[in-house]
């Protein structure tokens, strides 16, 4: 049955940013189809909040707080994962950051260094770690959380823009790499989504109705109407789905 294939029943999947948002909404969505968690973001309490929700539904939960700009952090994350024996088999690369809007000539240097260490340089290095063990067992499914920002330029988002573009082009080679050995990596590139991260353009009257104006329908996203497609990709569902980028923004792209 094609509802039978939406299980992820007997699989841990690790989600970064794990404690809001997308990353929240993926977890619990993961959770409610059966997978186990284990739970990263760089605050322990967000993360014990959502573990809660989790456990609830009665799947495990297992918080490693982590900052996914930093190289040593995402080491001992990967640490911490092998010394408790967990097998993941689901990784979604969602932590990210934007801490800055501004021109290519006022955008600075330690802005764009954070921005890709988070971005780029973290999903790199989790993967990395994570997929080592999925090709060990032969199987793996990578979620990476990008963009419509990387396909479609946005003055005064240079850097989060060509971040979300690097992990683009970062997904559709390891999946031609990790593909033959049994590990699928996608991406879905969300547009405006109603976290805390847009909440400075959400709560632009301008800037708002300018985005909502471009927008076939005319309204920003859910973080639940992310984790669908986080869902199709992890699952079996999507099982011939392999270096794909699913736009998820209204059509804002076309």
């Amino acid at each position: 049955m094609i509802r039978e294939r939406f299980s992820l029943a007997g699989r841990l999947a690790l989600v970064t940013g794990a404690s809001r948002g997308i990353g929240r909404a993926i977890a619990i969505g993961f959770a409610e189809h059966g997978a186990d968690l284990v739970l990263v973001s760089r605050k322990r309490e967000g993360l014990e909040a959502v573990a809660k929700e989790v456990e609830a539904l009665g799947r495990r939960a297992v918080v490693v707080p982590a900052n996914l700009g930093r190289a040593e952090s995402i080491a001992a994350l990967a640490a911490e994962v092998e010394r408790q024996g967990l097998a993941v088999d689901v990784l979604v690369n969602n932590a990210a950051t934007n801490p800055v809007m501004a021109g290519v000539l006022d955008l600075g240097l330690e802005a764009w260094r954070k921005v890709f260490d988070t971005n780029v340089t973290g999903p790199f290095l989790l993967t990395q770690a994570i997929a080592r063990g999925m090709v060990a067992r032969g199987r793996g499914a990578i979620v990476n959380v990008a963009s419509n920002g990387g396909i479609q330029s946005t003055p005064g988002l240079s850097a989060y823009g060509a971040s979300k573009a690097a992990l683009i082009h970062m997904t559709k080679t390891f999946a031609r790499e990790l593909g033959p050995r049994g590990v699928r990596v996608n991406a879905i590139a969300p547009g405006l989504v109603e976290t805390r991260m847009a909440k400075a353009l959400l709560e632009s009257e301008v800037g708002y109705a300018e985005y909502v104006k471009r927008n076939p329908l005319r309204r920003h996203g859910l973080p639940e109407e992310i984790a669908g497609a986080a869902l199709l990709l992890a699952s079996d569902a999507g099982s011939y789905a392999n270096g794909e980028v699913i736009v998820l923004d209204g059509g804002a792209v076309i």
